[in-house]
């Protein structure tokens, strides 16, 4: 399989592991070593990342990246720790790195923003990001409005930088599609939260392993600006039961999943924890080593795109 986001990045496969806040550490970016790993900053200071980083590199001598939301209070200083880390890739979530590119670009790094729309695609490109990923609304985690299928084309058209595609992928025949619908490349979450190497909490995995179709909801999608996925449960049926109340407002709502994630991930706490999760959680019912799920899925791929002629008459 030959794509040009591997010729970019120096990787086999054209996989990014999703950066998954509490559960994107070093030792799973390194694990996932023919693909991308990603390294997840959340809102952790830069100690907590530098050491992260160290830790994959002691792990694999491959490229990884890391992922940096924007919104973090400690965004200005894990920013200047890429680069001074010289890491090979940066993600990013929750804006525009317009101020933050430059530096990258001096250290090296390709810069790889995570958009919603056609829009944000847009203004990322002119921003000076080496690619884009589009990520649609059945993916974990924070979400726009757009779905996957309709979101991808429309980006690639939009703009003159590689697509990776992003929501709704968890094997072969979701990357497949991607390629058909115009990206180079796919970013998966749900499925690395069974990857042996992954150290979320248990109750987390058992969690996914017993989803279905319909196990996941999106909450804060009232007030606009941070409606998130998430697997059903307490705290998720207790958060649109107060986010749809008369009296409540948006200053409530943003206080509501404050430290949830972190029960989920580290305590499985699966009654007040956040659990996010893509609607794939469905599909994901095995742990296996992650360097197995990348090559699986891509091997998968590359059979549907040969065989894709015999559908042609």
């Amino acid at each position: 399989m030959v794509s040009p986001i591997c010729e970019m990045l120096g990787i086999k496969y054209p996989i990014f592991q999703g950066g998954m806040a509490w559960i994107a550490d070093g030792k799973l970016a390194a694990a996932v070593s023919n693909g991308l790993g990603i390294i997840s900053a959340m809102n952790a200071g830069g100690d907590y990342l530098r050491e992260q980083i160290r830790i994959a590199r002691s792990l694999t001598d491959k490229p990884f990246g890391v992922n940096i939301m924007l919104m973090s209070p400690h965004v200005q200083e894990v920013a200047k720790i890429v680069a001074e880390e010289k890491v090979a890739v940066v993600t990013t979530g929750a804006g525009i790195p317009n101020q933050y590119v430059p530096m990258w670009k001096e250290a090296g790094i390709k810069v790889i923003p995570v958009a919603a729309s056609v829009a944000a695609a847009k203004m990322m490109a002119r921003a000076g990001a080496d690619a884009v990923i589009a990520e649609g609304g059945e993916s974990g985690g924070h979400i726009g409005e757009l779905s996957t299928m309709p979101l991808v084309p429309q980006v690639a058209d939009a703009v003159d930088i590689p697509v990776l595609a992003a929501g709704g992928i968890g094997d072969g025949r979701g990357m497949a599609a991607a390629f058909m619908l115009g990206a180079v490349g796919v970013q998966m979450g749900t499925r690395f939260l069974l990857a042996e190497e992954c150290g979320v909490h248990q109750n987390y995995k058992d969690m996914v392993k017993k989803a279905t179709d319909v196990s996941t909801t999106a909450t804060g999608r009232r007030f606009g600006g941070s409606t998130c996925r998430v697997m059903k449960n307490q705290f998720a049926r207790h958060f649109l039961q107060v986010e749809y109340a008369p009296e409540t407002t948006a200053e409530m709502v943003d206080k509501l999943g404050v430290g949830a994630l972190r029960k989920a991930a580290v305590e499985g706490d699966t009654k007040e924890g956040c659990f996010m999760a893509g609607q794939i959680a469905g599909m994901v019912k095995k742990e296996q080593p992650a360097a197995e799920i990348v090559q699986e899925i891509a091997a998968e791929a590359e059979a549907l795109l040969k065989g894709a002629a015999k559908w042609v008459k």
